[in-house]
């Protein structure tokens, strides 16, 4: 098949590269000229793992190719995906549509035959109404059809989730529709990844659906260790106790400083405003993002109190700006909260990350970026864990300790045990633990 991305971004360059991988031939289209002359020239700009890979060997190949020019890729495609950003709006956090309903207008006028028009992009209930009406108004009689296929990537594992989807959720009433995104997807047929077909408001609603929920189990199980910390309990054995209930599942129950990223921050918001918008508002899911916000600014409390109540003048190391590992993702990171609370509480920042240095000289000021874990923590009054990368999990601790000028440590992902931090000397404190002395 021909099949078109509008949009070479983290959801577009993935899908595309997948879906070449797959066998059909893809071709990526984006208005900016110098992410475009960056991928013909075989460099990602995003850091995925195992992207390089799939994006170089299918540009081998010829299946997979990059360009500015929406015209032809669209007019020889069988399915035009649009794979464009939908940031919160300012001012009142709905998802904006302007890049979307961009989109549609370019792909109506270069539209020939019939064509199916996919929408990828996470958005709220009715954008494919709406995609349908422009394409219906710039173009009459045009033979289209409007499908929501919404994309369920986890950052870091963005491959395995789009060859091995837990589900593949495509809206439509459109019978030539589903025959196409049948094809779309045949290649899964041996994964025996599940394909359900809906109608396309429900389709645009399980995208919000699933990651409002995902969302809620983060910041419930936050909770649960906060109240873990004042009865003396442990959330990790709450957490593990209560995943093998398989009503409930151990995924998303792991304590830390909040949840970030590219998508619940923004599709929480963007589904409250939605509830609001049809009258039904979504209470819990609004008191999700409430607690997540409060409970990100109260991470460097944290810190202030193990070191006595006061950073003022002292050095604070980070280990992990990223709101997760493996991503170079810093929008609306836990770290970014961290480090602008500590600065106005007169502490100097230190900071190490694989990945997210460089996005992070874009967001922050003040910051003293250093070469690895270990001259991070050089000198420094105490070092708090904000991102749980794997070359953070078997740290020396001894050198650790020797580095630091007081041996203080405040885990915010509990990758340590306290019972061998204590054993090592080091002052430790992590989240829904009891102290040990």
């Amino acid at each position: 098949m021909n099949l078109t991305m509008i949009g070479a971004g983290y959801v577009g360059l993935v899908s595309g590269a997948c879906l070449a991988d797959f066998g059909h031939n893809v071709v990526c289209v984006d208005m900016d000229s110098d992410r475009i002359a960056s991928l013909e020239a075989g460099e990602i700009p995003i850091f995925e793992p195992g992207l390089d890979i799939v994006v170089d060997t299918n540009r081998r190949e010829g299946r997979l190719s990059f360009t500015t020019g929406l015209a032809d890729a669209v007019s020889a495609a069988d399915a035009v995906f649009i794979t464009v950003g939908t940031p919160s709006r300012r001012g009142d956090g709905h998802a904006d549509l302007s890049f979307v309903e961009a989109a549609a207008r370019e792909i109506a006028a270069a539209l020939t035959g019939y064509t199916v028009i996919v929408t990828k992009s996470t958005v709220p209930v009715g954008t494919g109404d709406r995609v349908e009406a422009i394409v219906r108004e710039e173009r009459p009689g045009t033979d289209f059809a409007v499908v929501s296929n919404p994309e369920f990537l986890r950052e870091g594992a963005a491959i395995e989730d789009f060859k091995r989807p837990d589900r593949i959720v495509v809206g439509t009433d459109d019978p030539r529709a589903r025959d196409v995104m049948n094809e779309v997807y045949r290649p899964l047929y041996l994964n025996r990844a599940p394909i359900l077909f809906t109608d396309r408001r429900t389709s645009e609603l399980i995208k919000y659906a699933s990651n409002a929920f995902l969302a809620t189990k983060i910041t419930f199980i936050n909770e649960i260790a906060d109240l873990c910390e004042q009865i003396d309990a442990d959330v990790q054995d709450v957490a593990r106790a209560m995943g093998l209930d398989n009503r409930i599942g151990e995924k998303f129950l792991h304590a830390g400083p909040g949840f970030g990223g590219s998508c619940f921050p923004k599709d929480t918001l963007a589904l409250v405003r939605t509830g609001e918008s049809h009258g039904a508002p979504l209470r819990i899911v609004t008191t999700v993002n409430d607690v997540n916000e409060k409970r990100k600014a109260a991470m460097a409390d944290r810190v202030v109190a193990a070191l006595g109540g006061s950073v003022s003048g002292t050095i604070v190391a980070i280990l992990g700006l990223t709101f997760k590992p493996n991503t170079d993702d810093m929008r609306e990171s836990p770290s970014l909260s961290i480090i602008e609370n500590l600065q106005r509480a007169g502490a100097k920042i230190r900071a190490f990350d694989p990945k997210g240095m460089e996005p992070a000289r874009q967001l922050v000021t003040d910051v003293t970026f250093a070469a690895d874990a270990y001259d991070c923590a050089t000198g420094a009054d105490v070092l708090v864990i904000a991102t749980e990368w794997e070359s953070f999990r078997a740290l020396d601790l001894d050198r650790l300790k020797s580095l630091l000028s007081r041996p203080v440590i405040v885990d915010l992902r509990n990758i340590y045990s306290p019972a061998e931090m204590r054993d090592r000397g080091l002052t430790y404190y992590s989240i829904g633990r009891p102290v040990i002395n």
